[in-house]
């Protein structure tokens, strides 16, 4: 063999070239097999094709050949190492060493062997010696530094790592972990130091940008943090990491719509990314978006069930959708992770106070404070827990305790404000939610706060003022812009109505949660973008649930169970409307139950309706859950919501399936936009066939739509005109519906109608006097003198039914109809003009008018409208026959056959039920009248 062959196989092996430097020493093995030097190579060449079996077999072989072979042995032991064989690695190290005991490179790798296998004394031990042997021996002093790091001894390493540096300045991976060590040490400005070093040698270093971002959110410089994450994810796109510190950074600046982007980048890259989803719920919830952030945490949970953080946040979630239970079991969850979680003892005392179990919550708050007795939260809930138990005093104590662990504490400020308040010390109050908002000026609670105590103080202009700086400062709130713009229709507000009405319905078109249903409807005839909004609605706050199995097909019952769902089984016009519905369905054929979530009142109403049900569930203390698996207990055939999306609706029991059929009627004229509704009950000519398509429910088609007390006593003449201020020989227009029907387009026919009707005047129902002001000054804009406008109070339900009687044409409101104030003011003989439009809310009053066989007092424009309400007051003859028409119609009227509506509306359930056990689809249902 040549030294000319050995020096072209290793010059091949130099450049990587594996497979011909291995072909070429078999070659010359084949020629000389008692050479260990060939099979030295041979089994290196195997090394550098990772065909490390292959590589010891022949390693062995040298050593077969040649017992003192020191690079041999050495060889071995590395690939020994990389077959995971660390003991016999070990031992080849120590016979390569034991030929040559200054072999730095063995003392080196025998210590990387010692580290790998958790030994980190012998593995410094090792390293020590290497450097010994070869001061210089760069790679000892990095692994020695990185051994102390794993020891804990960071200060010994930081040594290690500048040893390093004496010796390659250049070497940047050193500057960006020396920077780690430094940071971790708290040396926070030091390693910002190390950091920018590595980058003004390695600008494209994608880490160091990443730690700089760390170290500056230490730090609190935010906006660089935001800077350098930036660069990281400029330099490496798909950088999760980076992506989630950016959303932190974000987050930690109140930018809450760029955080979410950056969490969910995150989690685009790394779908099973727990912090991510964990902190993006976080988000979701500082958003508002609930049912996102408890979707995220749950997320987190599933991909690292042991998050004691993720736990916590979704039971903090759970706890604001009033699944206190659920919560409950999430906080205990988190603390059994970790027992010293003061943030879940905290949460968990809360959960428990909210369910009034005031001992264990108080035992809860307790433990937090004495895992940390400066705990100012801790203080400030257990202010909440006195403050629900009255004892006010106490509570003013635990929130100044509060304060004086943090001074800075909006949320204890805002708290103290709300018990000052209930102690009518109203100045103190007041400071006390400036102190709130003065800390955070985006703490929307207080600003909503400080507006309630400034309309308890009857300040209106100025609790209005705050509730728009509360959107104002918070413009992504769900549901704010509309909140905003009904509280404005409530005391007649309209200044900017049409800019705020179209931004309204872009954000619908756009698929915001801009504003619910119900304050819709009064704003704007349009089926199709109600529908938007309610899916939207329906999506986020009542998305179908799985909380219950899937409901097993009841045995046909001889009687149909029907449900009543409401929370107005009282004194509400729900209850006036329908309570002698209960009392005539056919006992024969129906068995009837109710399912109160509302207040037990006692009044005489709520005992009527008592009176008339088979059962009466009173539910009001139940989850949504029990609710729903008593009616499925029960086996209700038919649920009827009649809440809809208005006040204390409890829509979460239908989302679960309460009944196998559910259907909806009157308390609310429109979809509800989920596919768990099944039936919507309206009337003919209400909604169009045309208008199915923005309906999620199937339409139950009654001969009349609104059913009513044929039994209630009307009351003897209580007032004459001049009783009530109005002017005795003046034509008296009236509107008696809630002052947030009234819109400025409205308005504005009712002012063209007074002018073109001499000695009018227009009495309207307010309940509030700065409605009044606004109106009157909304009437001085259309050139009308405010003396022609006069305004009815709340009154009992006699003085307001005779209250009509002083009336001599009542002016509907449009898109948002008349309802119970139609057929009353129709009872006591007071024609009504309504406005027919295209959606089902605008169609109400005309339905109750042809309901009493008055259709000619239906317009269909608006200039209809204005024209019919002038001819009537200035030509009295066609105001009459209008007036006897009316009167000689109401004793047949089957708007007041309430009979005819229970057979009417009983024939709709027997087609719902019998189509259900017949196994077929939910499907349109046309009822004709029932005489018989």
């Amino acid at each position: 063999m040549s030294n000319n062959n050995i020096e072209s196989i290793l010059a091949l092996f130099s450049k990587q070239q594996f497979n011909e430097a291995l072909d070429a020493v078999q070659e010359l093995i084949a020629n000389d097999p008692n050479d260990a030097l060939l099979f030295n190579i041979q089994g290196a060449c195997y090394a550098g094709l990772n065909k490390f079996i292959l590589a010891k077999e022949s390693y062995i072989k040298a050593i077969t050949l040649n017992p003192d072979y020191a690079k041999a042995h050495y060889n071995l032991a590395g690939a020994l190492y990389e077959l995971n064989d660390f003991d016999d690695s070990i031992q080849s190290y120590q016979n390569a060493l034991a030929i040559e005991s200054d072999y730095a490179e063995a003392h080196n790798n025998l210590g990387n062997v010692f580290k790998a296998k958790g030994q980190l004394d012998l593995a410094i031990k090792s390293y020590e010696t290497a450097i010994d042997l070869k001061p210089d021996y760069i790679e000892s002093h990095y692994s020695l530094g990185t051994s102390f790091y794993e020891s804990g001894k960071l200060k010994e390493t930081v040594k290690c790592y500048e040893r390093v540096l004496e010796f390659r300045p250049n070497f940047t991976e050193i500057h960006n972990n020396l920077g780690n060590v430094l940071k971790e040490l708290g040396r926070l400005d030091d390693a910002v130091l190390s950091y920018k070093t590595a980058i003004s040698i390695d600008p494209d270093f994608v880490e160091v940008y990443f730690n700089l971002g760390t170290t500056f959110q230490e730090l609190n410089q935010l906006t660089d943090a935001v800077k350098h994450y930036k660069k990281a994810i400029e330099i490496k796109p798909n950088y999760p990491e980076a992506h989630n510190n950016l959303g932190v950074a974000f987050k930690e600046l109140k930018e809450f719509d760029s955080a979410r982007s950056a969490y969910q980048m995150a989690i685009n890259i790394k779908p099973d990314y727990a912090e991510a989803h964990n902190n993006i719920g976080i988000v979701f919830r500082e958003l508002g978006q609930l049912d996102d952030a408890i979707k995220s945490h749950e997320a987190a949970l599933s991909f690292m069930p042991d998050y004691a953080e993720a736990h916590n946040n979704l039971g903090i979630l759970l706890m604001e959708d009033g699944k206190l239970n659920n919560a409950i079991e999430r906080f205990e969850r988190a603390i059994s992770i970790d027992t010293s979680f003061i943030e879940a003892f905290n949460n968990l005392g809360s959960a428990l106070m909210e369910l009034n179990q005031f001992n264990l919550s108080l035992e809860n708050f307790q433990k937090a404070l004495s895992i940390n007795p400066n705990y100012a939260e801790a203080h400030n809930n257990l202010g909440i827990l006195f403050m629900n138990l009255g004892q006010l005093d106490e509570a003013s104590d635990s929130f100044n305790k509060a304060i004086k662990a943090d001074s800075n504490y909006a949320f204890a400020f805002n708290n103290l404000g709300i018990v000052y308040n209930r102690l009518n010390i109203f100045d103190e109050s007041e400071n006390c939610f400036q102190r709130a908002i003065g800390i955070d000026a985006d703490y929307f609670d207080a600003f909503c706060n400080y507006a309630n105590l400034l309309k308890d103080l009857n300040k209106l202009d100025e609790a209005l003022a705050n509730y728009e700086l509360a959107y104002a400062l918070k413009p992504n709130a769900d549901y704010m812009l509309g909140n905003i713009l009904h509280a404005k229709m409530h005391i007649c507000i309209w200044d900017n109505f049409s800019n705020q009405l179209t931004d309204i319905k872009n954000k619908i078109n756009d698929g915001k949660k801009v504003i619910s249903p119900f304050a819709l409807i009064a704003l704007i005839d349009d089926p199709e973008l109600q529908k938007k909004t309610s899916v939207i609605y329906a999506q986020d706050k009542y998305p179908k649930s799985n909380l219950l199995p899937k409901l097993v097909k009841y045995s046909k019952h001889k009687k149909i169970r029907i449900g009543y769902f409401s929370a107005d089984f009282r004194d509400h016009p729900v209850a006036l409307l329908t309570a002698e519905l209960y009392e005539v369905h056919d006992r024969k054929q129906f068995e009837v139950h109710a399912f109160s979530y509302g207040p037990n009142t006692e009044d005489k109403i709520n005992l009527r309706i008592k009176a008339g049900m088979d059962q009466f569930h009173d539910v009001s203390k139940m989850s949504h859950k029990e609710i729903a698996t008593l009616s499925r207990s029960l086996e209700i055939d038919i649920a009827i919501d009649l809440s809809g999306t208005t006040q204390n609706s409890r829509t979460e029991v239908f989302s679960m399936s309460a009944a196998p059929i559910q259907t909806s009627y009157i308390g609310w004229l429109g979809t509800m936009g989920a596919d768990y509704y099944d039936y919507l009950i309206a009337a003919n000519g209400m909604i169009p066939e045309k208008n199915h398509k923005y309906f999620s429910e199937k339409i139950v088609y009654l001969p009349t739509y609104q059913v009513n007390d044929s039994k209630e006593t009307l009351p003897e003449n209580l007032f004459t005109r001049e009783d009530l201020g109005l002017p005795k020989d003046s034509f008296v227009f009236c509107c008696f519906n809630n002052t947030y029907k009234i819109t400025p387009i409205v308005f504005d026919s009712w002012a063209r109608i007074l002018n073109k009707v001499e000695k009018s005047v227009m009495m309207i129902y307010v309940s509030n006097k700065l409605a009044e002001k606004n109106l009157i000054k909304e009437i001085k804009l259309r050139g009308i003198d405010p003396a022609r406008l006069f305004f009815g109070a709340k009154l009992t339900r006699n003085e307001y039914l005779d209250r009509y009687r002083s009336a001599d044409l009542f002016l509907d409101t449009f898109p948002y109809n008349a309802g119970t104030t139609a057929s009353d003011a129709l009872k006591m003989g007071l024609p009504i003009l309504t406005l027919n439009g295209n959606s089902f809310n605008s169609k109400e009053a005309a339905n109750i008018i042809s309901a009493v066989n008055l259709s000619e007092m239906i317009a269909t424009s608006q200039e209809e409208y204005e024209s019919l309400a002038v001819e009537l007051a200035n030509n009295p003859m066609k105001y009459r026959t209008i007036k006897d028409k009316l009167v000689d119609n109401l004793s047949d009227a089957p708007l007041y056959n309430t009979r005819l509506f229970a057979k009417n509306i009983e024939s709709a359930y027997k087609t719902m039920f019998d189509r259900y056990h017949k196994g077929l689809d939910h499907d349109h249902i046309h009822v004709k009248n029932i005489n018989s």
